[in-house]
């Protein structure tokens, strides 16, 4: 028997398992609706989260909001047929990921969750990339409510009123259920976005604040038959959340058991599905598998992974005060692999895109597309990102990017970015003189890391530039505004060699190098997490990833500079035939062609 086989009739066997949760001994247990008895209620949960800005199919045909309506439908229409009723849930972060969305303020991914009948959404982080204005006015676009129990409004002297600024909770009736749905967003989100877009506002812990919100639910004259949280936290088996704020299953765990039954969440983007028999050991998940949620507490978490890729379905059934979970999937939305000619093929059975809503999306991605094209700014000259120039020294392009990258984060974030690093693989293209648009932006950071930050001691900066500064290739690091020197053979010369001798600092962010001191530096998250062979660093206490996307940094800065000088960025290369100092009086071990 194959592993495969075997891990789905595991997954099959938990499944009926999971059956009689909440629901207490099998010798008291109602007989449910699937025991063919009456008197019992069929209801549907369908979700998705982390949407960034998929309203539009990519490349590949793989998702995209109108084959996720025709999927919705048909599960709509079964569960109708055996006598039950659907609620659609998303677990927010509805806005920042693609362009086209982007430059348009996501407005065409509420008009395809209004048309797909979104019951209700959490309030995600990303929805405070932009002021609130545009929250507003995307909260009014929106056909159903944005919950938040968590966020307050300040008065006019940033004191913490009792007013929030998001409904906290919704009850809907489900097939003739009353279902109170709280909504919950990380505590994280001051610390992720740019403080100016949540002055006016605070951010209290779920833990407490879902207290209260039973409290005002307990005291209503007509009680719901049971409590949903519907949130943007993450989820972390077994509560390792590790440098992110606590997410799901600590929320469950904080409650008496029965007091909230089941999370719909987001924030990880994460197909949350644990090995079958143990909830704190995710499964090794492909698209079209069995999936099997987790359960902490009595309390069902559930999370469909990002983009709209997959469309949780989990069917309940619920009598006298016990609810069952009977089936629950992950069900692909039209994603493809290879097949063993290495051809693209769906995973699934394709999925037809509803007509309606692809006429009624497609002006808004013809508009997205005109908008890439759109003058942004000028250049009078090449900033070079070709791949053998800028893997072998110091570049206009590479000293533009760390410039733009290190003054974003210190004027969005309220920090000062003394330096910045920018890994040379990561550096896909030039851009050419004459007009910039946001398509060429997009040429030179495809990939859609966001920008990072963190902030280290004196010596913890030398120990990660002494690992740095020596690396070639794709690795190779473009760096701005610093002065040292590099001692490529210092570790062949003597394998005791400290980080010192290696790289002589002398300043950083035009300040002398103190060992005793803290910087702050700014790199890339790919970097952060370890590509290119760097040291990984995202998880230092002092790490925060913006979730801001290189690209759409990159394009601010041409926004706000409309006509470049390549003078301005010029390095300065050449003065060793081993190694080479560039504008920021850095010498590398990279050998110049």
């Amino acid at each position: 028997m194959n592993a495969k086989l075997i891990k789905s009739m595991l997954a099959s066997a938990v499944m009926l398992a999971l059956a009689g949760c909440n629901s207490g001994d099998d010798e008291t247990n109602p007989q449910l609706c699937s025991d063919g008895t009456t008197n019992c209620t069929k209801f549907t949960v369908l979700h998705t989260n982390d949407n960034h800005g998929r309203f539009w199919h990519n490349s590949k045909g793989e998702y995209g909001m109108a084959a996720r309506q025709t999927l919705i439908e048909r599960i709509r229409d079964d569960v109708e047929r055996h006598g039950g009723k659907a609620i659609l849930l998303s677990g927010g972060d509805i806005n920042t990921g693609v362009p086209e969305s982007d430059m348009q303020d996501a407005i065409p991914d509420f008009v395809g969750m209004n048309m797909l009948g979104y019951a209700a959404m959490a309030v995600g982080n990303h929805e405070f990339d932009n002021p609130l204005a545009i929250l507003d006015m995307q909260a009014k676009l929106a056909q159903f409510p944005m919950l938040a129990a968590n966020i307050y409004k300040k008065d006019l002297n940033g004191q913490p009123t009792k007013e929030r600024y998001f409904e906290p909770y919704r009850i809907f009736d489900v097939n003739g259920l009353r279902i109170a749905i709280i909504g919950f967003t990380t505590i994280d989100t001051p610390k992720i976005v740019s403080p100016d877009n949540v002055a006016q506002l605070l951010f209290t812990d779920p833990k407490s604040e879902i207290g209260n919100v039973l409290n005002e639910i307990n005291q209503l004259p007509e009680k719901p038959d049971m409590v949903f949280a519907l949130t943007h936290m993450g989820h972390y088996a077994n509560a390792k959340h590790g440098t992110e704020a606590p997410g799901d299953v600590t929320l469950a765990r904080s409650l008496e058991k029965g007091q909230l039954q089941a999370i719909i969440g987001g924030h990880s983007q994460n197909p949350v599905c644990m090995e079958p028999g143990n909830t704190n050991e995710y499964a090794d998940f492909k698209p079209g598998d069995n999936c099997t949620p987790d359960i902490q507490n009595g309390t069902f978490i559930m999370q469909a992974h990002e983009w709209g890729k997959y469309v949780g379905r989990a069917d309940f059934e619920y009598k006298d005060g016990q609810l069952k979970l009977i089936n629950y999937a992950l069900i692909p939305v039209n994603l493809k692999k290879k097949d063993a000619d290495g051809n693209l093929v769906f995973v699934t059975e394709e999925i037809e895109q509803d007509p309606v809503v692809i006429d009624t999306l497609q002006p808004y991605q013809n508009r997205g597309q005109e908008l890439l094209d759109v003058e942004i700014s000028h250049s009078d000259g090449k900033l070079e990102g070709d791949r053998d120039v800028v893997r072998s020294q110091q570049t206009n392009l590479g000293q533009l990017l760390t410039k733009a990258y290190g003054g974003w984060v210190s004027h969005e974030f309220k920090v000062t970015s003394d330096f910045a690093v920018m890994n040379s693989g990561g550096v896909r293209d030039s851009i050419y003189p004459g007009v910039i648009s946001y398509r060429d932006v997009l040429k030179v950071q495809p990939f859609g890391n966001s920008v990072a930050y963190v902030t280290m001691t004196g010596q913890e900066v030398q120990d990660y530039l002494a690992q740095v500064a020596v690396k070639t290739g794709g690795g190779m690091p473009q760096l701005y505004p610093i002065e040292m020197a590099v001692h490529c053979d210092a570790k062949e010369i003597d394998p005791a060699a400290t980080s010192a001798d290696i790289v002589d600092i002398s300043t950083l962010g035009g300040r002398e190098f103190n060992l005793e001191d803290n910087y702050t530096f700014t790199l890339i998250n790919f970097s952060a997490k370890g590509g290119d062979n760097y040291p990984d660093i995202s998880k230092h206490t002092n790490y925060t990833d913006t979730q801001i996307s290189d690209a759409a940094v990159l394009r601010k800065f041409f926004e706000q500079h409309p006509h470049i000088r390549v003078a301005d960025f010029s390095p300065n290369n050449g003065l060793h035939p081993k190694f080479y100092r560039g504008a920021s009086e850095v010498k590398s071990c990279a050998q110049p062609k």
